[in-house]
């Protein structure tokens, strides 16, 4: 059975950090109620839930994909790029070792927050971006590269994260909406998108994508392509630069 790392939003979810975005009004009941069904769309495909020891006095604990980066079966525990987060590590790591995956971790002074990291097939793209810096990138390297992965760094400027910007489609394909793209020819396969929400995707199964509810264009192109699409609504989460693949982390089953 696949299993899903995730943690409940804090009630101070309106205080996160904001980088790219203007701060506007967040509805943490609402974002708790958006996060229960985000987590029953796994839940009723046979997902084993792992709720990470809640974290409430860290605004941004709800995203959890920036904390830890899976690899088959190891783990990467990140240092966040920014200082804010990093009360959230202890908890993450606690949750890490009790699945029982051996680890390595983001040592001072290099920054790796995991939303800078896409995997396609066994090319890991990592966003130079302002919270992941060269020496995280480094690390992450020496730590994956000799188990089979081959990590290539992608500069980002104009959003948060790298996947803020990009993800791929379960044959590879990455996508992304080119004006927040620093440079789409860097990926072997990219394809442009009609809408800014509609570039995180969640690969459920081969056949199957989940996203935001707020890019019906893009869910319809992707239909096209012959994918099932789930969606959901994220509002809130996107309100703080967050998006599908920032609230959870998959493990192996």
């Amino acid at each position: 059975m696949p299993r899903l790392l995730v943690r409940r939003p804090s009630p101070l979810l309106a205080g996160g950090e904001l980088t790219h975005l203007d701060r506007v009004a967040v509805d943490p009941a609402l974002a708790q109620r958006q996060w229960e069904r985000y987590v029953d769309v796994y839940r009723s495909r046979g997902w084993g839930i792992v709720e990470i020891e809640p974290a409430d006095e860290q605004p941004d604990g709800v995203f959890v994909e920036d904390a830890v980066i899976v690899f088959d079966d190891f783990a990467v525990l990140c240092r966040a790029g920014a200082s804010s987060r990093r009360g959230e590590a202890d908890t993450v790591r606690a949750a890490v070792e009790a699945s029982g995956i051996p680890y390595a971790s983001i040592e001072d002074p290099g920054t790796l927050d995991g939303g800078d990291v896409l995997k396609v097939g066994r090319t890991v793209y990592v966003g130079a971006s302002s919270r992941t810096n060269a020496d995280g990138i480094a690390q992450l390297r020496s730590s994956v590269e000799p188990r089979g992965w081959d990590v290539v760094e992608i500069p980002v400027t104009k959003v948060l994260h790298l996947k803020s910007g990009v993800t791929a489609l379960p044959d590879g394909t990455v996508v992304g909406f080119e004006p927040l793209v620093d440079d789409p020819s860097l990926f072997p396969a990219f394809l442009g998108i009609p809408e800014e929400h509609g570039t995180a995707v969640v690969v459920l199964d081969p056949g199957t994508v989940l996203m935001s509810s707020d890019a019906p264009e893009t869910a319809a192109l992707y239909r096209a392509r012959g994918l099932e699409v789930v969606t959901a609504d994220v509002s809130e989460f996107e309100k703080l630069e967050g998006c599908v693949t920032c609230l959870s982390v998959r493990l192996r089953g």
